[in-house]
């Protein structure tokens, strides 16, 4: 296995970071808002962050699965760039109606988000198994050959 297959380590840090996310969204549901403009403000820039290298991954890539990844990567993370803009328009807001149809729709967005992320860890698991299957395949013809 190379520095890049390191399958185990890879979907530890994600499990890692599943926790953190959750114990950050529980911690945030107590929070005033300015505590949560100031959370959403360092999330946001570790999104952007996050878009930034999503694109640098989508010119470097070489090949097309891993183009295809990147570039995959980057839209979603560019989907989720306008959170501040939606936090700065809702200060607008002045109309309760108008607000609670603003929350169904970031409600929304947050279900929508977190669908994507499983079908994002299923795709993961089968990706991981069909590359686990090909090196023991081309570890089986190596040695083949070897003899």
């Amino acid at each position: 296995m190379t520095q890049h297959t390191n399958f185990s380590e890879r979907l530890d840090d994600l499990q890692q970071r599943v926790g953190t996310a959750r114990s950050a969204v529980q911690t945030a549901a107590t929070e005033s808002e300015s505590q949560l403009k100031e959370r959403i403000d360092q999330a946001q820039a570790v999104l952007d962050q996050s878009v930034q290298d999503a694109r640098q991954d989508v010119s470097e890539a070489a090949d097309g699965a891993r183009a295809k990844w990147a570039q995959l990567k980057a839209d979603a993370a560019a989907k989720r760039s306008d959170v501040k803009a939606n936090m700065d328009k809702r200060a607008l807001h002045m109309d309760a109606k108008v607000a609670t149809t603003d929350a169904d729709w970031a409600e929304a967005d947050a279900a929508e988000a977190l669908d994507f992320a499983d079908w994002a860890v299923g795709n993961a698991q089968l990706s991981i198994l069909d590359a686990i299957h090909a090196r023991a395949y081309a570890d089986t013809l190596t040695a083949a050959d070897a003899r």
